[in-house]
Order: C-alpha cells, then sequence, then structure tokens
C-alpha cells in the first residue's frame, strides 16, 4: 500500500520577519542612530553610534557560521555564548537571494516595495524574464526601482557615506538602485577594502560605510557548503571581520551580516524542468531560481499550472498562487503595482532537500552545488553581529 505525502499548506511556510527582524530593517536602524530623518519605518532597535560600518558577507548564513566555530571563531565569539556576544539572526526575505537581499538592505524597504521579487522575473507587458542580478536584459533602472536608498537619505542628512567594494561593481544598475548614495570607492582585495573602511570611519564625526565581499557564495556555489573550498573562505572571512574590528576608531559600531544562507542539493533531488513535459505544460517562463520558481503561465493556464505543480511538488515545496504568496505575506505587508505581474502567476519553493532547474535554458545555476532562495531556515537565516567600539 502506497501512501502519498501530505500537500504543504502555504500558509504554513515562516514568513520574513518584516518590519522587526529582517534584513530591510537593518539600515534604517543604523541611520536612525546617525540622526537621519525620513526613513522607511522599522521595529529593529540598535543602540545609537557615531559612526557605523556594514560589513556583508554573500553567502553568509546564521546556521552556517554557527557550525563552524573552529573555522571563524571571531564572528562566533560575536554570537550569542559564555563568551558574551549578542549577535543574532535576521530574515534575509523572500526570496534569500543576492539581488532581493542587496536591495532590501540597501532601500530599507521588502521586495514587495523595491521590487527586485527573485532572481529572474518577467518584464510585466513582455514575455521576457529580466536577471536582476546581471540587469539583463537592460531595463531603466530608475523606473524599476524608483525609491530612495538608505545610503542617499543619510548623504543628504550630511552623514559621511561610503560603499567600499569590487571596482566592477560601481556602475551596475543593481548597485544603482540598491546601494548608490555617498562616494563609492573600489578597492580589488578584502585586506584593502577593510583598511579602508576603517579609514573611511574615521574621517567624520557621523559615518556610514557599507562594506561587501562576494567570494564565500562563490565558493559556495561551485564546491557545496561542506567543501574545504568553502571553509577556506569562511576562514578568510573571519579575519577579514577581525581586521576591520581591531582598526575601529572610537564611537564606532561594526555590523557583520549576510545576504543569504546555502544548501547543498545533491543531483539526484532534483527536478528538471526541461526535461518534464507535465511540469512545462501551461507555463510561459520559468523564473527565479532552483529553490524559489516564479512560474508565469500562458493567459488562461495559470489554475491548471497551479494544480500541477501542487500535485506533483506539493509535498516537497510550498506551491502558491500570486495571490496567495502575497497574502501570506511572503514579499512584504504591501506590494505595489509596477511589482505585482514580476510575482510568477504561481511561486513554488523548496522546503525538502531538493530543487527545480532547468539544466538546458539555465545551464549555469543547474551545475550549482550550492543554493539557496527558499525560507528553510538554512537559507533565510543570516546573522547580525556588533562589535563595538
Amino acid at each position: 500500500m502506497t501512501h502519498t505525502a501530505p500537500t504543504l499548506d502555504p500558509a504554513t511556510a515562516p514568513a520574513p520577519a518584516y518590519g522587526s527582524a529582517s534584513l530591510a530593517d537593518l539600515l534604517p536602524a543604523v541611520a536612525a542612530g546617525l540622526g537621519v530623518a525620513g526613513l522607511p519605518p522599522t521595529g529593529l532597535a540598535l543602540p545609537p553610534a557615531d559612526r557605523v560600518c556594514v560589513f556583508l558577507v554573500d553567502g553568509l548564513g546564521w546556521e552556517l557560521l554557527r557550525a563552524h566555530p573552529d573555522e571563524a571563531p571571531f564572528l562566533n565569539s560575536l554570537a550569542p555564548s559564555s563568551l558574551g556576544g549578542s549577535g543574532r539572526p535576521l530574515t534575509a526575505g523572500f526570496p534569500a537571494t543576492t539581488a532581493t537581499s542587496l536591495a532590501s538592505v540597501g532601500t530599507g524597504l521588502p521586495p514587495g516595495a523595491h521590487g527586485l521579487a527573485g532572481y529572474t522575473v518577467r518584464i510585466p507587458g513582455d514575455r521576457r524574464l529580466m536577471n536582476q542580478l546581471r540587469w539583463q536584459p537592460h531595463v531603466n533602472p530608475r523606473s524599476w526601482q524608483p525609491h530612495p536608498t538608505v545610503f542617499q537619505l543619510a548623504d543628504r542628512a550630511g552623514v559621511a557615506t561610503y560603499q567600499v567594494s569590487s571596482p566592477k561593481f560601481q556602475f551596475t544598475p543593481l548597485t544603482e538602485v540598491a546601494l548608490s548614495g555617498g562616494q563609492f570607492i573600489g578597492r580589488l582585495s578584502g585586506e584593502d577594502r577593510m583598511d579602508l573602511a576603517a579609514d573611511r570611519l574615521a574621517s567624520a564625526d557621523r559615518a556610514l560605510v557599507y562594506t561587501y565581499y562576494s567570494e564565500l557564495d562563490a565558493m559556495g556555489h561551485r564546491y557545496g557548503v561542506h567543501s574545504d573550498a568553502w571553509r577556506g573562505q569562511l576562514m578568510l572571512v573571519d579575519r577579514l571581520a577581525q581586521r576591520l574590528a581591531e582598526q575601529l576608531p572610537p564611537r564606532s559600531v561594526l555590523y557583520v551580516t549576510g545576504d543569504h544562507g546555502m544548501v547543498d542539493i545533491a543531483p539526484g533531488d532534483r527536478v528538471d524542468f526541461d526535461e518534464d513535459p507535465e511540469l512545462r505544460a501551461g507555463v510561459l517562463l520559468l523564473g527565479g531560481e532552483g529553490r524559489a520558481r516564479h512560474v508565469y503561465a500562458h493567459p488562461g493556464a495559470a489554475a491548471d499550472v497551479h494544480a500541477v505543480w501542487s500535485e506533483r511538488l506539493g509535498a516537497q515545496m510550498w506551491v502558491a498562487t500570486r495571490d496567495r504568496a502575497i497574502e501570506a505575506g511572503w514579499f512584504g505587508p504591501v506590494v505595489e503595482d509596477r511589482v505585482y505581474e514580476r510575482i510568477g502567476d504561481v511561486v513554488a519553493v523548496a522546503q525538502a532537500d531538493m530543487a527545480v532547474i532547468a539544466s538546458r535554458r539555465e545551464p549555469g545555476e543547474s551545475a550549482m552545488i550550492g543554493l539557496h532562495g527558499s525560507m528553510t531556515a538554512s537559507e533565510q537565516l543570516v546573522p547580525l553581529l556588533e562589535y563595538r567600539r
């Protein structure tokens, strides 16, 4: 006798803690302590400081960090422990992916407001997907994301504001809509970024510095989070964070966070959309990524697509219609009109250790070992670690 696993109810998905403990709340709380007005509202309270540095490590999940105390002793000393660390987790937001999270950090808004609602999303009124990380095909950045960034608000308020990152990110549309405001300074090495971030903090009585490191995420995608390559990068991240902390000028605070966690998905746990005619039936475009899919249906086919995806994958994924996902708060308390059609007619989010890949249309992404995007704790929780001087 066979038993069918029960279908997951989308209402049971652990929606991000928008408004109190999400990435979107971090910079508004920081900037409020610097005396900046006009910020998005937040319930996250942080002690004020005159000089604040936010160090965002791409792919640094809370659970991954806590599972590697030997590789990251400094960062783990800032987490709750007998050593007195006061760190805590934040929720990344949905989907837990870089473009979405960086926009949430920089604007202080949830995805339903800033509009970067996935790795790839449909351009409303078009039959094409837009990759929001690579910004392909190009659309006008300021019509796509019209809200000011927290950095812009801080700069206008007279706070010395800097982004210290890789030079390759300086002129990208994603930087323009998510992280612009004040001065961008490019440095190639992580060590140079840490040194310069500390220097810029000391340059003014009120300063806000953002710095970024991406290689941990790259190693996770390529080799997996259980690999020596990933652990080696985590060790380097730990040294970089300590290097920056030890150079902080007086009246400063350093916050270390991430944009998402990551999980390794085995080849046998992947469903290939490109080889599955049943899942493809009625589907116009497949957006998102393996663990957080936006599924766009042909006109009139949305109900059938939802039924098939629910029947086939509902025991492993939260499968919701667009309106149900919005109602459940996955994208925040409000989804603006310009964002509504960027969300899939069906949104399918992995709860189990699996992914829906597309081997022909997404060959690079389909070959990745480490994946993210979903609302599981492994992907959704990111650290908020504080070092104060």
